[in-house]
Parts: structure tokens; sequence; C-alpha cells
């Protein structure tokens, strides 16, 4: 008996049972020896972005980038394979086998249930249970499918909905005004409250199943980081822009959203700051924002503060959730929305929603061609300029 070698097999067993018991089953913040499924799903994200590099339009890279999740799941069922494989494999070949007939013993037991290989001398204690753990955990893998469907149908229903309210991609200003336009501002409230309730489950589901973060949404520009940076956008201005009218469920909408976003960032060990300065610098510019009350205004919102004596306000707000949004907008290649910050792999600038026409019966305007149009075309003096294509 190979003492060492039995030791290091018995090691390399336990940590790939544990991995897996932690990733499927422990329904708990990734910490520790699970963080090994935080490494894959950085690995094969970072694949997948090469691979993205050279898609023309963001409709194509997203498409590329869709199998980003599943291919995660898979590359990680192949990690527990293996360690399983190369764990009872030195078990093996410390009964006085080859090293290769150990491992080939090894292979044949997990995918053949038990059955051992017959060019080598057969160790029943070793063959058996490698085969009855590979099929517990293809088992909790049948299992764990379910759960992350569950939770990214959740995820993305509450996003469709709003298209209707914010455009494509969304925007937090275009909330406030499509609101305006059709008269329906009263509803406000229950879209705070909605996705107030919705990024608890989100924080609890994507913090829980990290691989989550990877699955990205069925159309090409819905995106639920920027969904959520659209609706804190809105709930932020409207407390800056009318306090004696905002809800104060707009309120709790914005805690528990940059909650979110803070608890994403500490389960992918960013550094996050608990309490930062409501004075502090944040990447949006004020003239940015000046230009998007100036729309508001012009839609006829109620605005009872100016660009200048909101801004404080707003600014106090969106320090608690722009950095963390803006580094996981770009993590994951989201939709160029305005206000959503940079995209290193991306080449065109953001990307503003149109809104359609307000048209009356009787009245017979020029149908567009778009609902929303397409991308202005920017330079970029560090990157060669293409075009992106927009959904129509």
């Amino acid at each position: 008996m190979n003492w060492p070698l039995f030791l290091l097999g018995i090691v390399v067993i336990v940590f790939t049972s544990t991995n897996v018991l932690f990733t499927m089953v422990l329904p708990r913040r990734p910490f520790g020896i699970d963080r090994l499924t935080l490494t894959v799903n950085r690995l094969v994200l970072r694949v997948m972005n090469v691979l993205s590099h050279f898609a023309p339009t963001y409709e194509w890279k997203d498409a590329v980038l869709s199998v980003t999740g599943p291919f995660a799941l898979v590359v990680q069922l192949f990690i527990w394979a293996a360690g399983l494989t190369l764990g009872f494999g030195l078990l093996i070949t410390a009964t006085h086998h080859s090293f290769g007939d150990g491992l080939l013993q090894a292979l044949t037991s997990v995918f053949t249930v038990g059955a051992a290989h017959e060019g080598g001398v057969p160790v029943p204690s070793f063959d058996i249970p490698s085969g009855a753990i590979w099929v517990v955990i293809v088992a909790l893998q049948i299992a764990y499918l379910p759960t992350l469907y569950g939770s990214f149908s959740r995820r993305e229903a509450l996003v469709a909905l709003l298209e209707s309210r914010a455009g494509l991609p969304a925007w937090g200003p275009e909330i406030l005004i499509r609101h305006q336009l059709v008269g329906i501002i009263d509803t406000l409230p229950d879209l705070y409250a909605a996705w107030e309730a919705w990024a608890a489950d989100v924080a609890e589901s994507h913090t829980t199943y990290p691989v989550l973060l990877l699955f990205r949404s069925p159309e090409a520009w819905y995106s639920w980081v920027i969904g959520q940076l659209a609706v804190l956008d809105a709930a932020a201005i409207h407390l800056a822009v009318s306090p004696s009218s905002a809800s104060s469920r707009s309120r709790l909408c914005l805690r528990m959203g940059f909650t979110l976003f803070d608890r994403i960032a500490v389960s992918l060990g960013w550094e996050v700051d608990p309490d930062p300065d409501p004075e502090g610098p944040i990447a949006l510019t004020f003239e940015e924002y000046a230009e998007a009350i100036d729309k508001l205004a012009s839609a006829g919102f109620p605005v009872e503060r100016s660009a200048e004596e909101s801004w404080p306000d707003f600014r106090g707000w969106r320090v608690n959730y722009e950095s963390v949004a803006y580094r996981l907008a770009d993590k994951l290649t989201a939709p160029p929305a305005p206000w959503s910050g940079p995209r290193y792999h991306l080449r065109g600038g953001p990307v503003l929603p149109r809104r359609p026409p307000q048209r009356h019966p009787g009245e017979r305007p020029l149908r567009p061609h778009a609902v929303v149009g397409p991308p202005a075309r920017r330079s970029n003096p560090s990157r060669r300029s293409r075009s992106q294509s927009h959904p129509s």
C-alpha cells in the first residue's frame, strides 16, 4: 500500500465531494472551498468574451455570450468528474496498480456505475463507491437545473415588463417621462414596490447560485442589470426633483436595489464601501443629469426643484450603487444603455431608447420603421470604430 498516494486520493475525493455539496445543496453565499465555482465561471466568461470579440454587432455578441451560463455548468460537471476519477485513480494505484491502470479503472467505474475495467485487477471497495458517488452527483445536477431555471424565470419576467415603461435599452429618466406622457404617474409606487421585492429575490438567488449571473436575457437588449439601474435612477430622480410627491416606496426600492448590487459584489470578492460619502464623486456628470431634467420638464413631469437644486440629493443616492452597477454591467457586457458606464468589450457608445410616437384616433402619422433607433456612430481613439445594430 502506497500511503502517500492513498491519502492524496482521499483529499481529492473529499475536496470534490465538498465542492459539489456546497455548490448544489447548501443554499448560501460561496465562501472557502466552494469559491472554486466562481473561478470556473470567471474563466468560462473570459473565454467567451474572447470568442465574442469578432462579432460584428451587439446582437451577435449577445448570441455568443448567451451560451456562457450553460457552458459553465457543463465545465463544472466535467471538473467534478475529473476530480472523482483522479481521486479514485490514486486510491486504486495505491493498491500496487500502475497509475495508468488505476486511472483507467477509476474512469470506467465512474462512468459505468461501478463496473471494473477488464485490463486491471478489480478493486470493488473503490470501484463501487466511485460509481455510486457519480450517480448522486448527476442526480443532484438534474434537481439543480429546475432551481436555476425558476430563479432565472422570476428574474426575467419583471425585466420584460419594463420594456414598455423604460424602452430598450432601459433608462431611468425614460421611465418617468413615459409615465408622464401616458398619464400613469400614480402607478410608480407599485413599480417601486415590485422592484424592491424583485431585488430581494435576485439578491438571494444570485449570491447562492453565482452561475445565474452568466445567464443572459432571452432578448439581446434586455438586461436585469440595466433594468435595475434604470429603476434606481428613476427613483433617485423622483426623490430629488419632486420630494413632496415621491412615494416612500421609492426609498425602499433604492435601499434594496443597492443592497442587491453590494451583496453580489461581495459574493464575487469585490471591495465595496458599505457607507459611501453622500457628497463623494460619481461618474455621471452634472451636464448629463441637467439634460435629463430638461427632458422631464419638457414632457410635463411635475418638477419641483431645478437640476442645480436636486443634484446633491440625486448624487447622494447614486453614489451608493453607481460603481458596482457600472462594474457589473461591464463584466457581463450588458447593453450599452445611457448612464450605465463604459464597456470594455464593446466598440460603440451608449444607445438612447426611442419611444413610439403619440397617436390618437383620426390621425394617421407615418409609422416609423424602427421603434428603437440605431445607435449613433462614435469614434473611439483606442479602438477601431464599428457600428452596432439595434432591434427593430
